[in-house]
C-alpha cells in the first residue's frame, strides 16, 4: 500500500492528528492515543525523582513525543488527561495545579504543530526538534509552568529558600524573572530540560524505525 504524503490530508485534519496517525486506521489511532495517555499517567506517578526541593522527571520527553506521534490537538488532550489522571491516582499530597497539566499539554501542541512544517530533507526532523526544544523551553518551562508557580507562591507566600536566593543574588527583589532563575538554575530544572531534550534527539532513529513502513518523521 502506497504511503500518503502530508499534502494528501486537509489542514484541519493535520491540526488534529499527525501524518503518522492519519496513515493509520481509526482503531490504531485510538490505541495509540490510549497508550500515550497511559505513558503520561505513568510519568506522573512513577517517573519522577525528588531529592529535597529538586525534581527530575521524563514528563517533557513523553509530552513532546506524544505531540510528535499523535499530532497537535489530540496530543494536547492525551497529555492533559494523562497529567490529570496521574494526579488523581497519586497527588503526592499536593493540591491540583492546572498550569502544570497545561504546560505539559502545550509541549505536545507545539511539537505537533512544528512537526507539520514541511522540510524535505533527511535531517529535517532534527531541525524541527531543535525548534521544538527552543519554543517549549521558553513558552512552557520558563513561561506557563514558572508563571503558574510564581503567581501561586506570590499569593500563598514564598518559601524561605526563594527569599534567601533573591536576597543573595538579586538584592532581595523577588520578581518573576528572579523566580524563573531560582527554578531553572538553583533548582536545576534547566538540567532536567536538557536531559529530556537529549533523550528526544537520541530517540529519533528508533521512532523513525517504527514509523518507516508508512510515514517516517522528517
Amino acid at each position: 500500500m502506497q504511503s500518503h504524503t502530508s499534502a494528501a490530508y486537509p489542514a484541519w485534519k493535520r491540526v488534529l492528528f499527525s501524518d503518522f496517525m492519519l496513515s493509520r486506521g481509526r482503531a490504531q489511532r485510538i490505541a495509540l492515543v490510549g497508550v500515550m495517555t497511559a505513558l503520561c499517567i505513568v510519568a506522573n506517578m512513577f517517573l519522577e525523582i525528588k531529592f529535597y526541593d529538586v525534581q527530575f522527571s521524563l514528563t517533557i520527553f513523553i509530552s513532546v513525543l506524544s505531540g510528535m506521534l499523535i499530532g497537535p490537538l489530540f496530543g494536547f488532550a492525551a497529555v492533559f488527561l494523562g497529567d490529570f489522571l496521574g494526579y488523581v491516582y497519586n497527588s503526592w499530597g499536593y493540591i491540583y495545579m492546572p498550569w502544570v497539566g497545561l504546560s505539559s499539554a502545550l509541549f505536545a501542541l507545539v511539537a505537533g504543530l512544528v512537526m507539520g512544517i514541511r522540510i524535505q530533507k533527511k535531517w529535517g526532523i532534527y531541525i524541527k526538534l531543535a525548534l521544538i526544544c527552543v519554543i517549549t523551553f521558553f513558552v512552557c518551562t520558563a513561561g506557563v509552568n514558572s508563571a503558574g508557580f510564581y503567581l501561586y507562591n506570590k499569593y500563598s507566600g514564598f518559601s524561605t529558600a526563594v527569599i534567601e536566593y533573591a536576597e543573595t543574588h538579586f538584592g532581595g527583589t523577588l520578581s518573576y524573572f528572579v523566580y524563573v532563575c531560582y527554578r531553572l538554575i538553583f533548582k536545576l530544572q534547566i538540567l532536567n530540560s536538557v536531559a529530556n531534550y537529549a533523550l528526544l534527539f537520541a530517540a529519533v532513529p528508533l521512532i523513525n524505525a517504527v514509523a518507516a513502513r508508512n510515514v517516517p518523521l522528517r
